[in-house]
């Protein structure tokens, strides 16, 4: 079942980039649900992929810093008429490839307000199984930090650093962290002693469905 599964998910973003081959159709795809689909394939290659990341991307690029991932606009529980069930990533492709709203909702991802650090919506469906578990890898460092010494020789430190995180379902949240907690695949290289020093960026990590580690990170 799990082989079953690593395979749909590994294959339905090229299959994707396949069926829209011109750049006015690759725009048509729902983006959280291209988003989610491509994560969990490992970005392959592809025009949709591309756009998924570059949201992706744009997400977390101050200001605000906002969830990367926000699986609560994929209706992934949408019912279909006729035929037998069918599975969570089918209706994801099933989703993916419908054309987009037609009226005011059609430019929704545009004129929806920003979201607010806490973000309570989950997704429609039960992904609390292991074939979500990439969902929930998804972090989100926003790392603030400055050190110096100051005229009595004293080490002053600030650190600010927040990590956005996805809960069960996927709702997301923001909690305390510390530079000690970021990934050693963040540029920050905090000095040994008390020299000098600030940083101010946004990284991300996370694994897509096969366990395959990726990361980003924004510097501003």
């Amino acid at each position: 079942m799990q082989k079953a599964l690593r395979t749909i998910f590994l294959a339905v973003p090229v299959a994707l980039a396949g069926a829209l081959p011109a750049p006015v159709q690759a725009q048509t795809y729902q983006i959280d649900c291209a988003i989610l689909l491509c994560l969990a394939g490992g970005w392959p290659a592809s025009v949709p992929c591309a756009r998924a990341r570059a949201e992706f991307i744009r997400r977390i690029t101050p200001w605000p810093v906002e969830p990367p991932l926000q699986i609560w606009r994929c209706p992934m529980g949408a019912a279909f008429g006729g035929g037998a069930p069918i599975s969570p990533t089918e209706r994801l492709f099933d989703i993916a490839m419908r054309p987009p709203l037609e009226g005011p909702d059609a430019s929704r991802p545009a004129t929806l307000p920003l979201i607010e650090a806490q973000a309570t919506e989950q997704a429609d469906i039960d992904i609390s199984g292991d074939a979500f578990d990439f969902v929930r890898s998804i972090r989100v460092y926003h790392i603030q930090y400055s050190q110096r010494r100051d005229r009595e020789g004293d080490c002053n430190r600030h650190d600010a650093t927040r990590l956005g995180s996805y809960g069960t379902q996927g709702d997301y949240r923001w909690t305390r962290s510390s530079v000690g907690a970021v990934p050693a695949a963040s540029d920050l290289a905090v000095p040994e002693h008390c020299s000098g020093y600030s940083w101010r960026s946004v990284f991300v990590d996370w694994r897509d469905h096969a366990g395959n580690y990726g990361f980003e990170e924004v510097r501003y």
